[in-house]
């Protein structure tokens, strides 16, 4: 199970009732956010979820309006007598921009690890997660993130017998675990069936639209995109600013088959997203306008 709560759906500037986008998920224990604008840590109290369990935090680029919300929300884990280690992943810099930032949030009680990506596209393996960064079309160096919760096959009584692993530690290879027993090592493979499918999130802000985005999102359960205008008569400026539109967003979408799209990082003078969702639905049926704090709760598939 993976929780998703999309924090704020606001670019540029955050608004009265529309905080600067940010999403946060949780799966097993841990929570991961990507971005941090400001206002970030308001939305997750108000959505009674908890800053504690943040493991890692992944940045898209370093505008202020995805990363001004860092210090407050750090300075709020070391007030809480956080001890944990902390990771944030961004593009390259983020590291100096960051500790900027600290200046107003000095003797943190925990450790920052820093992740710099600098390759097109970059695998992490963080608590459960299996991260691809990509990197996408912006003024500056610019990231999007797919989420992919990895699913083992089936434990299968037959390959365990074929394969003579002792009875006693099928329990331990089912969790993922290499075992050593009796001078022989015993892997997950000698008793699982073929991989099921996973759970994947693709989220993207902050770009202009190009191939790599939909075939890093192809199948996802879940896609998060930005478009920033939703009128057709912004796609110049939508241009100029390496920032798209709903029926930019709607069409990588369609292209990368996922499941549903929804759209976030509205330009502050879209006041009414939902004015423009009909057009945006001919292109992908399955587009929602993003909401603060609008949230879902995705399954493995039971019949895998």
């Amino acid at each position: 199970m993976l929780d998703v709560c999309l924090l704020g759906t606001s670019g540029m500037m955050p608004l009265p009732r529309r905080a600067l986008t940010a999403l946060m998920t949780r799966f097993n224990g841990s929570s991961l956010l990507i971005d941090c604008g400001e206002g970030t840590q308001v939305s997750i109290r108000e959505q009674g979820w908890s800053i504690h369990s943040i493991d890692t935090i992944c940045i898209t680029h370093v505008h202020g309006d995805h990363i001004s919300g860092l210090p407050g929300l750090l300075l709020s884990m070391g007030n809480a007598e956080r001890t944990e280690p902390l990771t944030i992943i961004g593009p390259k810099g983020t590291k100096r921009v960051v500790e900027a930032l600290l200046i107003i949030a000095q003797g943190l009680p925990f450790e920052i690890y820093y992740i710099e990506l600098t390759e097109r596209l970059e695998q992490i393996e963080r608590d459960g997660y299996y991260l691809e960064a990509f990197r996408v079309n912006h003024t500056v160096p610019c990231y999007g993130y797919s989420q992919i919760i990895r699913r083992a096959g089936k434990f299968d009584m037959e390959k365990a017998k074929e394969n003579q692993v002792p009875m006693k530690v099928w329990s331990r290879l089912q969790k993922g675990e290499d075992v050593s027993d009796d001078g022989m090592l015993y892997t997950p493979d000698m008793v699982l069936g073929e991989a099921r499918k996973g759970l994947k999130i693709t989220y993207c802000t902050d770009s202009r639209p190009i191939s790599e985005i939909a075939e890093c999102a192809k199948k996802a359960d879940l896609f998060i995109c930005e478009g920033m205008y939703g009128e057709e008569d912004m796609a110049v400026k939508a241009k100029e600013n390496k920032h798209m539109t709903f029926g930019e967003a709607a069409s990588l979408a369609k292209e990368a088959e996922v499941a549903e799209l929804w759209l976030t990082h509205y330009s502050p003078s879209l006041i009414r997203p939902e004015e423009y969702m009909e057009k945006t639905r001919k292109i992908f049926p399955h587009a929602k306008p993003g909401k603060d704090r609008k949230n879902l709760v995705l399954n493995f598939d039971k019949d895998e």
